[in-house]
């Protein structure tokens, strides 16, 4: 028989509650039994009885980040926090937050943030029309940059000194960046604050949910595509939501079907042969936001940095996203009425 390679349940929870802290360098191989250089009985274990590096993992730093209560304190004018997640990448999971950033801005009392933790690959800024807009500090931390009114954004984009520098670190930088993201920016008062990720459930989602786990976390936005590759991943993603404690919002369904801009027909390009986006919805018991249809022109409004709702507000997709917006507006307990401005939250 294969040996199994899932994790224990308590080696899971210990990754998920702290998943920051540093592995301690050893001086022999972790024995058979070891409970793990990073947990909290680390050194104190029957088990680490004449281990060699007993000592060593039992001063091994452990507990709560010093920096959570300054986080905390940081956002605590920040009312709704949202997570949009996929399992896998070119699912267009940046492109729905950048939608969802523009919609809930379409409302001028409402007030809106983008943090782009997607380290490696950050293309918010370029979607905004800020991609060559700089950070501006002072000493309350640093500003982010306003793409609207009340629109604004923060990305490791408008910290590298070329717009084609690769960045090419490990977790532990990647999660000190996402920390000054939440502790150092003024975000100041905003109703939303969206936080796109990469894809997968690595460093940078530990992060972020290890972060703002004492400012509480609305929920998460999953985005898939109709076929199954990608629905494998979604399953993982809403898995590591359930362990991680994180709500899942709902589901939404990018790319359904492609609509013509010109002739209206509707043709499926990825195919749903387990029922896409809907069909997982139902088999996990979680909400369904709606489904979006491929519009060339949604790409086209991104690469030049405007909003697709004021470019084209009579388009399938946009009444798709509009309704993709009620359904989440209403799983966080608000009225769409209120919140869109002239009723838009109807499909």
């Amino acid at each position: 028989m294969a040996p199994s390679l899932e994790a224990p349940d308590d080696e899971v929870r210990d990754v998920l509650a702290n998943p920051l802290k540093k592995k301690p360098d050893l001086v022999a191989p972790e024995p058979e039994h070891c409970p793990g250089p990073e947990s909290e009985q680390a050194g104190t274990a029957d088990s680490c009885a004449g281990c060699p590096n007993q000592q060593i993992c039992a001063s091994a730093p452990k507990g709560p980040d010093p920096d959570l209560p300054l986080i905390t304190a940081r956002l605590a004018d920040v009312k709704h926090k949202i997570l949009v997640l996929s399992g896998k990448g070119g699912v267009g999971k940046s492109t729905l937050t950048v939608q969802l950033a523009h919609a809930f801005a379409t409302n001028p009392d409402t007030t809106v943030g983008v943090m782009d933790t997607d380290i490696c690959g950050p293309s918010i800024p370029k979607m905004l029309g800020v991609e060559t807009e700089t950070i501006h500090t002072s000493n309350a931390g640093w500003e982010p940059v306003w793409a609207m009114d009340n629109l604004a954004v923060m990305s490791i984009q408008f910290l590298l000194p070329n717009r084609d520098d690769a960045i090419i670190w490990r977790g532990p930088k990647k999660n000190g960046l996402i920390k000054q993201f939440l502790k150092d920016v003024q975000w100041g008062e905003l109703d939303f604050l969206l936080v796109d990720t990469p894809p997968g459930t690595s460093d940078e989602h530990l992060s972020v949910n290890t972060f703002l786990k004492e400012s509480k976390i609305e929920g998460a936005v999953v985005v898939t595509t109709p076929q199954e590759v990608a629905l494998l991943d979604v399953r993982k993603e809403i898995d590591f939501c359930r362990k991680a404690g994180i709500r899942v919002l709902g589901i939404v369904e990018n790319m359904s079907l492609f609509v013509c801009p010109g002739c209206k027909h509707e043709s499926k390009i990825f195919l749903d042969h387990t029922g896409g986006g809907r069909g997982l919805a139902e088999e996990l018991g979680i909400p369904f936001l709606g489904s979006v249809p491929l519009d060339p022109r949604i790409g086209i409004a991104c690469d030049y940095g405007e909003s697709f709702f004021d470019s084209f507000p009579d388009s399938s997709a946009c009444k798709a996203l509009k309704g993709v917006v009620k359904g989440l507006v209403e799983q966080i307990g608000l009225d769409p009425e209120v919140l869109l401005p002239e009723g838009d939250g109807s499909s």
